[in-house]
């Protein structure tokens, strides 16, 4: 499990991006971590972009209660940071003349819609007794009548090589959930860090001094996961999926590095902004249905998750009514890249490259933070896991803000 981190100097603006191999990462955590790091370097914490990869077979290093943050950071936080920290020091020690360089590339096989359309007839609910139109990872089954949104197949990325032409680092993204398939209780950085091995070894990138470091971050896959339920699932040993996707993912992306075109300089620009988000709260009816499933015993072969929910409803009701998260908007030449404290949908991922003035671009989430998901309004009226009270912890509209304050950020940029 790594942090691996990125240090970018035009010689007029220094920019850090850390991709962290674990599933969540609490803002104040991240906070820390640049706090130490401003500290000791210099680096203004608004130059300093962080995320977790969501890797599911991981530990995590966010609050029990995200909207919440504790009083003190447990000894796991504290290493996180401190080890962060260490990263990025390291990275800026080891800074050096180099070229730089970004592509795209597809690779649609891999990426599909969690999030299913059932055919009439179907019942569905959420913990709350409250009827939904979609359900998410249905599994292969005949009542499944379409999927719920599209898909973004698009590996985004950019390299750096030294002026004699060694490859340096290289930062990919991809809109794909963790592939998962690991060993009983194993530790994974799943394909993420696969991918990361996988291109260092394409590119003849082994064992140099310094390292060549590589990362796959987590691109707008909060609806999407590597699993096609229009047919049946084929089995694979542990580990082979995952080594499967991070092949494909890193070829791709070695075939498209062939072509890149190379700069010996290029602007670099950050543009942070706080946004303050209405913390979702239970309706009334929501949280008497809430009240009465604490007040009777469990029932888990009914609703597996009801009682998990009744508490998140509390929880919620108890929470602050609103949240500031932190937004970036980052330039690298003609690229563009987002971040976003959330598991964001697709949808809203190709919306931004859509209207982003740079082109290319590609958005990281669960960036600065972590605060479950981010639906989209229409989204919200389809239902599904995603947007449950608990799961999804802020204000229904709060995706349209968030694109409005990122497009506005990249047209101070542009």
């Amino acid at each position: 499990m790594h942090a691996r981190c990125f240090v970018l100097d035009d010689g007029n603006a220094r920019i850090a991006i850390v991709i962290n191999d674990n599933i969540h990462i609490s803002r104040e955590v991240l906070d820390e971590a640049k706090r130490q790091i401003s500290e000791a370097t210099g680096l203004p914490p608004e130059r300093m972009l962080m995320s977790g990869t969501h890797t599911h077979s991981s530990v995590s290093a966010r609050w029990k209660n995200p909207l919440q943050p504790e009083k003190e950071f447990t000894e796991y936080q504290q290493f996180v940071a401190h080890r962060i920290a260490d990263g990025v020091r390291c990275a800026i020690n080891n800074l050096q003349p180099a070229k730089i360089a970004w592509g795209t590339v597809d690779l649609p096989g891999q990426v599909f819609c969690r999030r299913w359309f059932m055919k009439p007839g179907t019942e569905l609910f959420n913990p709350f007794g409250e009827p939904e139109l979609v359900k998410m990872n249905p599994g292969n089954r005949p009542d499944l009548l379409k999927p719920a949104s599209p898909v973004d197949p698009q590996i985004g990325f950019f390299a750096l090589e030294t002026a004699e032409g060694r490859p340096m680092a290289l930062l990919a993204n991809y809109s794909l959930h963790y592939v998962g398939g690991t060993g009983p209780n194993h530790i994974s950085a799943d394909y993420f860090a696969m991918f990361a091995d996988r291109i260092q070894e394409l590119l003849g990138a082994d064992r140099l001094d310094p390292p060549f470091v590589a990362a796959m971050s987590n691109g707008t896959s909060g609806n999407i996961n590597n699993n096609d339920y229009s047919v049946p699932r084929e089995k694979r040993k542990p580990y082979e999926q995952m080594r499967l996707v991070a092949d494909q993912c890193a070829q791709a992306v070695f075939q498209e590095y062939k072509g890149l075109v190379w700069h010996d300089w290029v602007p670099l620009g950050v543009r942070q902004r706080e946004l303050e988000l209405g913390v979702r709260k239970p309706t009334p009816a929501q949280l008497e249905h809430a009240r009465k499933i604490l007040a009777e015993p469990a029932r888990p072969d009914k609703f597996p998750h009801e009682r998990n929910y009744a508490e998140r409803a509390i929880q919620h009701m108890e929470s602050p009514d609103t949240v500031r998260v932190v937004l970036q908007a980052v330039r690298i030449g003609d690229l563009g890249i987002s971040a976003i404290p959330f598991e964001v949908f697709s949808d809203i991922g190709l919306e931004l490259k859509a209207r982003n003035p740079f082109k290319p671009s590609f958005t990281i989430e669960l960036a600065n933070g972590g605060y479950g998901y981010l639906p989209a309004p229409e989204q919200h009226k389809q239902g599904g896991y995603e947007t449950w009270l608990g799961t999804n912890k802020v204000e229904i509209q709060a995706s349209l803000k968030i694109v409005d304050a990122l497009l506005e950020m990249f047209a101070e940029l542009k």
